[in-house]
């Protein structure tokens, strides 16, 4: 018998072997991956902090103090921090709704999240000018009540909400498919309540790809430009954000001004970066655990 188990598992073995490309196909691949780093990544960032800091710290942070750019800062804040809870409540409930449940319109509800990333982010603004702005279809009725969405910071959270949604649905939705139902059945046939399983059995189960989604999310939302452009109108200390300031400043010609705020952005970016390695790093230790306790597993199941 275990020389039968041996010989079974040996394709197994074999087949789990990495296959060794040539030493010269290997370097040309690294090189190529450098190289293209290099230019396309590395040189750029390199090139915004350099005219960031050319004329000195002292402008620098001056560019960082004007108040036209502690305002931009301030709204972009602001908006990232209303958009990213947002799109954590409805990344969970789609999530929630289309890994646990079967439903008519189930695949409409899967194509309709992915929509924002197939529309471009202008004519997604363009969208919302249309229906709340002065000559829109709900403009009347806003003017009347003194509300006003276009051209003020509701209407770029409107926006910056409707790129950035898929995000975190996006990133939940396979993980709670893959984590599956049988412990919160389980903990249900247990005595526990729905919002027990799902606060201590299936958030638990999802948190790193629920952290995950917020981190890109939130990059996401900060950054965006295109449908944010539309709606802003681009008021000076009042409709600016950081991507939009950049702009205005670059076309004033103030590049020191453009690229400190520029910096500001790519230094969020790193963070997120960071961020991302932090957190990807326990879920990838318990994977590689996994693998190992499975492979102990296969040869114990070898030797009986």
């Amino acid at each position: 018998m275990a020389m039968i188990i041996s010989r079974a598992g040996a394709p197994a073995r074999r087949a789990s072997l990495s296959v060794s490309e040539p030493r010269l196909v290997r370097i040309a691949l690294t090189t190529t991956a450098l190289i293209f780093l290099l230019f396309f990544l590395g040189l750029p960032l390199f090139a915004v902090f350099f005219y960031a800091l050319n004329k000195g710290v002292g402008v620098y942070l001056a560019s960082i103090a004007d108040r036209y750019t502690l305002s931009a800062i301030f709204k972009t804040l602001l908006t990232a921090s209303i958009a990213v809870p947002l799109n954590v409540a409805f990344g969970i409930a789609a999530a929630w709704a289309i890994a646990r449940f079967d439903f008519h319109g189930k695949n409409i509800l899967t194509t309709m999240i992915d929509l924002p990333f197939a529309v471009s982010p202008v004519i997604a603004g363009m969208i919302f000018v249309l229906l709340f702005g002065s000559q829109g279809i709900f403009g009347a009725w806003l003017t009347s009540h003194d509300i006003k969405i276009i051209f003020a910071t509701p209407g770029i959270i409107l926006a910056t909400t409707f790129v950035t949604f898929p995000i975190v649905a996006r990133e939940l939705i396979p993980a709670m498919q893959a984590s599956g139902s049988e412990e919160e059945e389980a903990a249900l046939s247990l005595g526990a309540s729905g919002w027990q399983a799902f606060w201590r059995v299936t958030i638990p189960n999802v948190k790193w790809a629920l952290l995950y989604g917020v981190i890109i999310c939130n990059a996401r939302a900060m950054g965006e430009f295109g449908a944010v452009s539309v709606v802003s109108g681009s008021i000076r200390g009042k409709t600016v954000t950081m991507p939009l300031w950049v702009e205005i400043l670059y076309n004033e010609y103030n590049f020191a001004g453009a690229f400190a705020v520029a910096s500001l952005l790519t230094l969020l970016a790193l963070v997120t970066i960071l961020a991302k390695r932090l957190i990807a790093a326990p879920a990838i230790s318990n994977e590689i655990s996994d693998e190992r306790a499975e492979s102990i597993e296969a040869k114990l199941g070898e030797a009986a």
